[in-house]
């Protein structure tokens, strides 16, 4: 039976002579919460975590493109699209999308996410050639204008491989890649980052009554799978990124779940990705309807991702969140 291990994250440059870096980070932990299906969890020093489980929660992450993974790190959403469920028609134009771009980076993003076609709950297919004439045109305007790492949000081979000659370095993959089996090999040939995202059925159908018997340890269990596949292709797990898909197939008690659980996803041995700002979750916890007003919420969560180890979060509102996290960073 499979055993898992989530660290108690703790932060604070006075630590027990016991304390071990989490990923290489600042924070550090002394104990863990040990979990097996069907059985009560239980507290476990870390040093009796087994040797190989530990280094993979311990060691320093590499650099994806040049980023330090040991510093927070903001990634910027920029969608081409016209129904994204909170920017969508925003950012469909060249001159709009540049001065958006220009923007974030000027605030703190170090990585731009260009998405062509919308994943909101209940979007429907685009097709690729107009997912590609949305994308790539944006993506080669940007990489005139800045030098952040440029990603491409895409299930699709064929608009990663358009967005890849444009200029983008990093391939987001909403699906994990389950969706195209060509854009895995294609990630392993040209050895680019990846970011692998678990999300349960497609984005036309994932809110309709989504069903898990533990979906901490199942969504564990899918990145798991989804590395060992993308290593067994020849990409180097260094150049994996794990994002749990808050809000992908999951209710609000599962986002919870997962946002209180965090710490466990370090144990892939890979960089961890939050994406959460202006959900419905935060709308609904938060009282907020108005999509564009949920920065509160989204930076709330984020921060809350970060003190458990995040190293990247995905948000709409630049300035704000890294406003908020200077702050944060200083009093800690």
């Amino acid at each position: 039976m499979t055993v898992y291990y989530r660290p108690l994250v703790q932060h604070g440059a006075l630590r027990p002579e016991d304390a071990v870096p989490l990923a290489g980070q600042a924070l550090w932990f002394t104990q863990a919460e040990r979990l097996q299906r069907g059985k009560p969890s239980e507290i476990v020093a870390a040093r009796n975590i087994p040797e190989e489980y530990l280094d993979r929660l311990t060691h320093p992450r590499a650099a994806i493109a040049g980023l330090d993974m040991a510093q927070p790190q903001i990634m910027g959403i920029l969608n081409a699209t016209p129904d994204s469920f909170s920017d969508g028609g925003v950012h469909n134009t060249i001159d709009a999308a540049r001065a958006a771009a220009t923007d974030m980076v000027a605030h703190g993003a170090t990585i731009l996410d260009i998405g062509g076609e919308s994943t909101r709950p209940g979007a429907a297919f685009v097709p690729e050639g107009e997912e590609i004439a949305r994308t790539r045109p944006l993506i080669e305007a940007i990489r005139v204008e800045t030098d952040a790492l440029i990603s491409i949000d895409t299930r699709k081979a064929s608009v990663a491989k358009a967005a890849q000659q444009g200029g983008a370095g990093l391939i987001n993959d909403v699906s994990g890649f389950t969706f195209d089996p060509q854009l895995a090999p294609f990630c392993a040939q040209i050895g680019a980052p990846v970011c692998v995202m678990h999300m349960q059925g497609d984005p036309a159908t994932m809110q309709d009554d989504p069903q898990y018997d533990d979906v901490l340890l199942e969504v564990y269990d899918f990145l798991a799978a989804q590395i060992a596949m993308l290593e067994g292709m020849g990409l180097s797990r260094e150049l994996i990124i794990v994002d749990p898909g808050i809000g992908f197939g999951k209710n609000t008690e599962h986002n919870l779940t997962l946002l209180r659980n965090l710490s466990l996803f370090h144990g892939l041995g890979c960089p961890i990705l939050l994406g959460v700002s202006r959900k419905g979750m935060i709308g609904q916890i938060g009282k907020e309807p108005r999509k564009d007003a949920r920065a509160p919420g989204s930076i709330a969560v984020a921060l809350a991702g970060l003190s458990q180890g995040v190293q990247i979060v995905r948000v709409h509102d630049v300035a704000e969140t890294a406003q908020a996290l200077r702050l944060w960073a200083a009093v800690r």
